[in-house]
């Protein structure tokens, strides 16, 4: 289900061209345009769900899935095995800039604590 004002959701739709770093029939990940590490890819579900605030049990599959695709695709990337982040901003005040759910995987780098 895809929400048409939505900028991933034209992603997933082929409407707007992403650099694709991996898809399967449940997400899709992408590089960030506008990266914070020398890897910065965005994984996110082809269901639109706006944030983690609006998701219920009945997304928990497919959140696992996201998290569990994430760490896949770090390691295929070459980053797992030195380290990487994955951040998942919820609403506006965490940073949140488009509200369908992505977790961003950083890595490349080293990364401070505490972020932002």
């Amino acid at each position: 289900m895809s929400t048409s004002n939505c900028l991933f959701c034209k992603i997933v739709d082929g409407q707007i061209p992403a650099k694709i770093a991996y898809q399967d029939d449940k997400c899709l990940a992408f590089h960030d345009i506008n990266p914070q590490a020398p890897t910065h890819i965005l994984v996110i579900p082809l269901e639109h769900i706006a944030s983690l605030k609006e998701a219920t049990s009945l997304n928990n599959e497919l959140l696992g899935h996201l998290l569990t695709s994430a760490a896949k695709i770090a390691n295929d990337l070459g980053i797992a095995e030195e380290g990487f982040r994955t951040v998942i901003n919820t609403g506006a005040l965490a940073g949140q800039t488009v509200f369908h759910i992505h977790i961003h995987i950083l890595g490349g780098r080293g990364l401070a604590w505490p972020p932002g």
